[in-house]
């Protein structure tokens, strides 16, 4: 089916308000299909957000949905009692005509329609401190909302999703099977993830071993997850919720400083531009720990920056086994895709490992400060 097509049946399958004047296609994101859709309601202009869920990745969209609803509805239970704008400040699924949180297509493709969150901006990359302590700040109370909602009742939408032993044992079945026939071309990256098995255990292994809690998380705090107000560019909205699942509070953490303190974006192709900005670190650091600092245990807190270091890591590798795999996970847009993404991801893990006493003294400074 065409663009045109899949519209035209989510029309007629949602009873929007308004007059439908158009829409567009929004490129940002790996895995999903998004599209905004515009309404003309008495002569202002209402939008939604129409999403194609990848099937591939998400193997049960139906039990994502069920998350998803139920998450939100805790959210803005949340909101609501702090005098929030639930319109604004979370998420929301959009039921369709027969009731139902999504719609599937008549050539079988999941979809599901959101809320758009309006007056207000997302970043690909981040340079302004006070804009990454927000998102810290936002990305910490998302948690702390969550604090009380039951993990149990939540479907693991991707099993082992940041399971980085698990990880790693899937790039060496990708190395030996070398579906795409890359292998010699990638020796030092290759490399470079043989001598950090350790690293992949260690988070896994504190867990195994009683050590850090399990949380309900976000598990995918890309800085491009969240809408930050066009006035006061305080963190506004999370988005991108098919991963919330029980998980570490350290997998947010790191993933976040991955995507967003970094010099250089992810695609770049002179990876010697990728570094660590330390003062991006600090910011983001300090407003996490403004508001989930005090739920959070000293073993949780002491592996902070490994975090960040490790969800990097995690990151590149999964990189680097889909260009091995032959690029059949993430999207991509031209043959050494996945490749220059990898190589930026190690990059950055290998400036992380440069500056890790630092990173550490800088955390241990600001959780004394905010966990009591």
């Amino acid at each position: 089916m065409t663009n045109e097509q899949y519209i035209e049946e989510i029309l007629s399958s949602y009873d929007f308000e308004g007059t439908y004047t158009g829409y567009r296609h929004i490129t940002a994101g790996h895995i999903n299909t998004t599209f905004a859709l515009q309404f003309d309601i008495c002569g202002k202009n209402k939008q939604f957000i129409a999403q194609k869920i990848n099937t591939n990745v998400f193997k049960t969209p139906v039990e994502l949905m069920e998350n998803m609803v139920n998450v939100t509805n805790h959210l803005a239970k949340k909101i609501e009692e702090a005098g929030g704008n639930t319109e604004r400040e979370t998420l929301h699924a959009v039921f369709a005509k027969d009731g139902k949180p999504y719609h599937i297509m008549a050539d079988g493709s999941f979809w599901r329609c959101v809320n758009f969150i309006t007056d207000a901006y997302s970043c690909d990359t981040i340079e302004n401190p006070t804009v990454f302590y927000n998102a810290g700040a936002a990305f910490g109370d998302f948690m702390s909302k969550l604090a009380d909602f039951p993990g149990e009742s939540l479907h693991e939408t991707i099993p082992d999703f940041h399971n980085t032993k698990q990880r790693f044992q899937n790039f060496l079945i990708a190395l030996e099977n070398n579906k795409s026939g890359r292998k010699d071309n990638v020796k030092e990256e290759i490399d470079f993830v043989l001598q950090r098995k350790e690293d992949s255990e260690k988070l896994v292994n504190l867990i195994a071993e009683g050590k850090l809690p399990i949380r309900v998380t976000h598990n995918d705090t890309k800085i491009n997850n969240i809408m930050f107000d066009n006035q006061s560019n305080l963190g506004l909205c999370i988005l991108d919720l098919d991963t919330v699942m029980p998980g570490l509070s350290l997998y947010d953490f790191g993933d976040a400083i991955r995507s967003g303190a970094g010099t250089a974006a992810e695609d770049e192709k002179d990876a010697s531009k990728m570094k660590l900005n330390i003062e991006l670190y600090k910011a983001y650091t300090e407003g996490y720990l403004s508001t989930a600092g005090k739920s959070l245990t000293p073993t949780e807190a002491e592996n902070l920056a490994f975090s960040a270091k490790l969800l990097t890591f995690e990151c590149g590798m999964r990189f680097l086994t889909d260009y091995l795999d032959g690029d059949t996970y993430f999207h991509t847009d031209y043959p050494e895709h996945n490749l220059v993404r990898t190589r930026t991801q190690f990059a950055l893990v290998a400036d992380i490992e440069k500056h890790m006493d630092e990173l550490n003294e800088i955390t241990a400074e600001l959780y004394g400060r905010y966990s009591n």
